[in-house]
Parts: structure tokens; sequence; C-alpha cells
């Protein structure tokens, strides 16, 4: 993206534009990677009941993914997708409290820390990473169009493990049938949990399964930030002016276990030294510095920044109660009256 805008011709207000994205992106990313190391502490310290996820390595796909949807969108990540999540609206707080199991948290306390959202916002909470959240989303989508909205879009990510369950064929298939504004972003990290590409597909390239679903597909790099921005950005435009659901392979590795209780040893020393094995962060600060948009000591003091309101998010979610079972509402339907007429 930076090498594009910075061709003969191209005017100074499109390449701050372009500059700025990038710097946004990079932000998020940056948010991300700390808050997520943050996380990974408490999870040692024993502070955190149930898994921690990460998205180390994929946080300029997560970022992209979001970054570019308005008011009014849907927007439903998986579990690696923090830095989409930060870029979409979620607060730090609410994401200490959810893992933290405070009872002021959008779960009130009662779910997993994967499990989290607020719907009413278009920011849906995962029900699981294993395909559901293509065939839910492309259903609220419906639901928007046939209560009449318009200039909508719907982004949901997938692994390429879960690319093969059903429930991910059959959101695509009627997806595409419907012809709704879906983007799917999809991360090939190289393994589900531990099985490696080889063992999951036999297909040269993930992206050419776009045409047999009905879908535009494309093919990046997802350890490269410009390149994330460009097209997963052009993905979500092209939805919204009404082109074909939109499916956007990325490749990247994994750069941590399935989960921070898994080492990753399974993990070869081969495939570490690939290209897609780069660190998309770093890439994209290297490319900061080198396009002179920050220079470290900016760097260094975003960081600081954001490590401040993390620890500050972390120590109010601490200090608030959990939920008591004996004294919390328990029924799924919020609305109280509603379940009164019906019983």
């Amino acid at each position: 993206m930076l090498e594009t805008a910075g061709r003969k011709g191209s005017s100074a207000s499109t390449r701050a534009a372009l500059h700025d994205r990038y710097l946004e992106a990079f932000r998020w990313m940056l948010l991300t990677r700390v808050f997520e190391e943050k996380l990974a502490s408490l999870y040692r310290g024993g502070m955190i009941s149930g898994g921690v996820y990460v998205g180390r390595g994929q946080e300029a796909v997560s970022v992209a993914g979001a970054l570019f949807l308005q008011k009014g969108d849907i927007f439903s990540p998986l579990i690696r997708d923090q830095a989409g999540r930060f870029a979409f609206g979620e607060s730090i707080l609410d994401v200490a409290r959810t893992y933290l199991g405070s009872r002021q948290g959008p779960m009130r306390g009662r779910d997993g820390n994967i499990h989290r959202g607020r719907p009413a916002e278009g920011y849906y909470a995962m029900i699981s990473h294993l395909g559901a959240m293509t065939s839910v989303t492309t259903g609220a989508l419906l639901a928007k169009r046939f209560k009449g909205e318009k200039n909508f879009v719907g982004l949901t990510t997938i692994g390429e493990g879960g690319m093969s369950a059903g429930a991910f064929h059959e959101g695509m298939n009627i997806a595409a049938v419907e012809q709704v504004p879906l983007v799917v972003v999809a991360t090939n990290n190289h393994y589900a949990y531990s099985t490696p590409n080889e063992r999951e597909f036999a297909c040269v390239d993930l992206a050419e399964r776009a045409k047999g679903y009905g879908f535009e597909g494309y093919a990046i790099d997802g350890t490269d930030l410009g390149a994330c921005l460009e097209t997963i950005g052009g993905a979500i435009k092209r939805a919204r002016a009404g082109r074909p659901p939109q499916f956007v392979v990325a490749t990247v590795l994994r750069l941590s276990g399935h989960g921070e209780h898994d080492d990753a040893s399974y993990i070869t020393e081969e495939v570490k030294l690939e290209p897609f094995a780069r660190d998309c962060f770093k890439v994209a600060e290297e490319t900061l510095l080198k396009h002179e948009l920050a220079d470290r000591e900016t760097i260094a003091k975003w960081r600081r920044e954001f490590s401040a309101e993390i620890e500050e998010a972390v120590g109010r979610a601490q200090q608030e109660a959990a939920p008591q079972g004996d004294e919390e509402d328990w029924h799924a339907i919020s609305d109280r009256g509603l379940i009164d007429q019906m019983g």
C-alpha cells in the first residue's frame, strides 16, 4: 500500500490518507500485542479461568477486517481477532472484565471469555470458531434485508481448520445463493491446533474454493499490513456495492500455541523459516520506521500509554464482584416481560 501511495502522480492528500490508515491499524495491533502479553501473564499467574487464545502473528489480518466496517455493519470475530475487536469498538475494560469474570462485563461473568459481544451494536458473540459464525452472519444479513435496511455489510473470520466444518460450507452456500453482502476472511495459519496443512486439505490454494461457492476470491500475504488493508478493505467495498460475497484467504504462521496451555512444540523449525512465518507486527513496525511514519521513541511512547490503560482496566476489573449463583437471574431471554407472558 505504501509503495502504491508513493508512485508518481499520487496526490499528497492520497498519500496522507493511506499513511493515516496504516498508522491507525498499527496502533490497534500494538494495543492488542501489549494487552495479550498481559493476558498471558495473568493466565500463567492463575488469575484467569478457562483458556487464553492470542492472535500473535494474525493481528494485521484481524485489524484490516474490522477497520473498514461502519455503523450498521455486522462483525463476527473469532478467538484470534482481538485486534479487530478493538478496531470495531470493543473497550479495554470490557475485555478485562470478561477475562476476569466481573459481573459488570458484557457477559456478566457468566460465560467463557471468548464468547463476548454486543449484538445490538452489530458486534456478535462467537458461538464457535468451527464455522458457526458464517451461517449466523449470513442469517443476520438476510434479516437486515427483510427489514428493508440498506448499505450494510457483514464480516466474519475463519481459520483454515474451521473451513472443514459442515457449518462453514452451509453458511457459504446460502450466502452465495441469497447474494448477501458477506465478507469471509480466512486465515491459514498452517495448523488446526496441531494438525498441519497437508493433513487438512488437498487443494493447492484455499482461495480457489471461492469460485465453487459462488464467491469472489483473493489470496494475500497476511504478514503484510498494507496488503491486508488494501485487499480486505477492497472486499468490504465490493460487497457493499452489491458484488457477490467476498472470500479472502490470508497466509500466516500462528506465532504461539493453539492457546496459552499449548507449547506449540509440533511446529517444525523448517516452517518457522518460511516467508509466511514473519511476524506481521514487526513487519509493520519496520515499515513505519522505513517510511518515517513514526520513530522508535513515538512507538515506545504508544506502548507505555497502552500499558497504563491496560493496567488500569485490569486493576478495576479485579476489584469488581463475580456473579453469585444464588442471586443471579439466569434466564436466557433478556426481556423478562416476554418471559412472564410466555409463562
